[in-house]
């Protein structure tokens, strides 16, 4: 399968590592390195996440990478990263919405 950002997802990421990078760039670094590692491995086992608990869809799950919430879309062949939410805000369906 291949695996895809959507532009909102490259954002927040970008956020991320910002928000990180304040206190301690090297930890930026190294959950970006570790964000990276963890999204390639859908390409191989795209169901490796669990089912998102707010919406119960199989087709839209989520991996952590502590502490974001890496929520994906399954489809025909395709991972899409949708979002990366820091997991203390609020689940917002409208950002996985296709």
């Amino acid at each position: 399968m291949k695996v895809t950002w959507s532009p909102l997802a490259d954002e927040q990421v970008d956020e991320a590592v910002a928000y990180i990078s304040d206190d301690n760039p090297t930890a930026a670094l190294q959950w970006l390195e570790r964000l990276l590692d963890r999204t390639k491995s859908l390409a191989t086992f795209p169901d490796s996440g669990r089912v998102v608990p707010e919406l119960g869809r199989q087709d839209i799950r989520e991996i952590i990478v502590r502490p974001y919430r890496v929520m994906y879309r399954r489809k025909d062949g395709l991972v899409e990263i949708a979002a990366v939410r820091h997991d203390a805000r609020e689940f917002d369906e409208k950002e996985i919405s296709p």
